[in-house]
């Protein structure tokens, strides 16, 4: 499926400029023992960084976890989180891969496709991939390669702190991504969008399993 779907990831679009109308953060949560996932969508207004909306979905595991088909386990339930908001999203955040993933469509990608929307992928660590270490100032980046292919970047968000590893979606170009990425840490080295939908959805899952 993912090698079918891959197909339709649109890579020509620069996308919304960083800054200007909305981006949206979208996390999950589990519970394995209780089967329970939370996710959350947060929207926020992409000049300022403050939330405008956000919303939460709460479900049961339907896939279990296979390293590269994470998206399957997730989707499901961010899909139902992104349903519940009361605007467009904008751009989406995940806290995941996009184009960085051994078939290039981790799940920024699929979530891009299956919704239309701009995505980008912003991880903590690189999967598998190479990349030299980018220099230390804010803002230096360093390609992520699969052999000779650039799949996303490393990118320093702090200085002398270790980077994030930022790739395409869709509907949104790399330097474009990197752009958005900096754009949201302003403070810390995660992006604004994952740091608030990573605490709602803790929170959501807290709530929907202190009575199971």
């Amino acid at each position: 499926m993912q090698d079918e779907l891959r197909a339709r990831v649109v890579l020509d679009e620069r996308g919304p400029e960083p800054g200007a109308g909305h981006v949206t953060g979208v996390d999950v949560a589990y519970d394995d023992e209780r089967d329970v996932v939370a996710a959350a969508a947060v929207v926020l207004e992409a000049a300022t960084l403050r939330v405008v909306a956000e919303a939460t979905a709460v479900g049961r595991i339907s896939f279990p976890y296979v390293p590269g088909l994470l998206a399957f386990r997730e989707i499901p339930t961010v899909l139902a989180a992104l349903d519940a908001l009361d605007r467009p999203p904008g751009v989406v955040v995940c806290d995941g891969y996009g184009l960085a993933h051994p078939r290039r469509f981790g799940l920024a990608s699929h979530l891009g496709v299956v919704t239309g929307l701009p995505t980008i992928g912003v991880a903590k660590n690189p999967f598998t991939f190479a990349y030299d270490d980018p220099g230390t100032p804010r803002g230096s980046a360093s390609p992520l390669l699969a052999g000779s292919d650039e799949v996303g970047r490393a990118l320093r968000t702090r200085d002398g702190v270790k980077p994030v590893f930022v790739s395409v979606g869709h509907r949104v170009t790399l330097d474009n991504a990197c752009a958005h990425t900096l754009a949201l840490t302003p403070a810390y080295r995660l992006p604004e969008t994952t740091r608030r939908a990573d605490a709602l959805c803790r929170r959501a899952l807290r709530e929907a399993t202190q009575h199971v």
